[in-house]
């Protein structure tokens, strides 16, 4: 099938270009700059240059392709809601332009939003209303597109999807520690966090599109849950620097505006996902990687 991709050029992005194309598969790219355009066509897929933001243009792609993988956000926390507000306009839009097609809608959440201390599963939802969880714009907006019968799925990414290159929030705790001299954990460190190389998230969303099965919500989890402590261990070894526990009140003046995913405890399970699809993670775990893949 020809797939329309959104962010085909970011860390998780570009891997799912390589994996559609591997297996046979058409894709035709968004990115926003000409250097990301010519690394996409080197890897043989078509490029579709500008904003996913706009809504016409988007709406164009969406219709001459046989499904859509949305993955791009905008990551500047500080405009966060905004962003979370343009990316539910974004699957409003595709949700247009797919009424009466039962062409596949693959969109992008987070596990990190379901911080309920306990292992959630594909089954649990977000707090009503987008206004406690800005990022539960993107889900609220697939329920929406759903109601008028857009064949809508949803993939839930870990806060850590690791992997060669990764510019996420293991790299930003990272950074932390280094400007620091110390690496942290908040209280015990038991707080949880899931994680998925992005080799094996790629093949996720592929399955998805090549199978549609009945589940509409999918989580990319290899491991259920890390303890964050076991995180700043690692990350105190890489960098030879002290590991510290901090207090609530202390997490703020050393993680900044990252206390509160330093502190977040959402261990989720992928059975439900693992048993609809068949996806088997192989690559290597959160910790392996980071020892190994170039993050000190």
């Amino acid at each position: 099938m020809r797939v329309f991709v959104t962010g085909a050029s970011g860390f998780v992005g570009s891997e799912i270009v390589k994996e559609l194309l591997a297996a046979s598969h058409q894709v035709l790219g968004l990115v926003r700059s000409y250097k990301a355009a010519e690394q996409l066509k080197a890897m043989g897929a078509e490029v579709y240059l500008g904003d996913v933001n706009d809504v016409k243009f988007i709406k164009q792609a969406a219709t001459n392709c046989d499904a859509i993988i949305h993955t791009a956000f905008n990551h500047d926390f500080s405009q966060y809601q905004a962003s979370c507000e343009a990316d539910r306009l974004v699957i409003q839009a595709f949700g247009e332009a797919l009424v009466g097609s039962n062409k596949p809608l693959v969109i992008t959440s987070g596990v990190g939003l379901l911080s309920y201390g306990r292992l959630v599963t594909e089954a649990d939802v977000l707090p009503a209303g987008s206004n406690v969880i800005p990022r539960a714009a993107s889900e609220e907006a697939a329920t929406a597109v759903a109601a008028k019968g857009v064949n809508v799925y949803t993939v839930r990414l870990p806060p850590s999807v690791h992997g060669q290159g990764d510019h996420g929030f293991v790299p930003m705790v990272i950074d932390l520690a280094r400007s620091k001299g110390q690496s942290a954990y908040v209280g015990e460190g038991n707080n949880h966090w899931p994680a998925v190389h992005r080799f094996d998230a790629a093949i996720l969303y592929r399955l998805v599109l090549e199978k549609q099965p009945e589940l509409k919500v999918f989580h990319a989890v290899a491991e259920e849950g890390i303890p964050f402590r076991e995180i700043a261990e690692t990350i105190g070894r890489g960098l030879h620097l002290p590991v510290t526990s901090k207090t609530s009140d202390e997490a703020t003046g050393h993680f900044g505006w990252f206390a509160h995913f330093a502190s977040i405890n959402c261990p989720a399970s992928s059975q439900k996902t693992r048993d609809a699809l068949g996806w088997q993670p192989r690559a290597a775990g959160l910790i392996a990687d980071m020892n190994t893949a170039g993050y000190f």
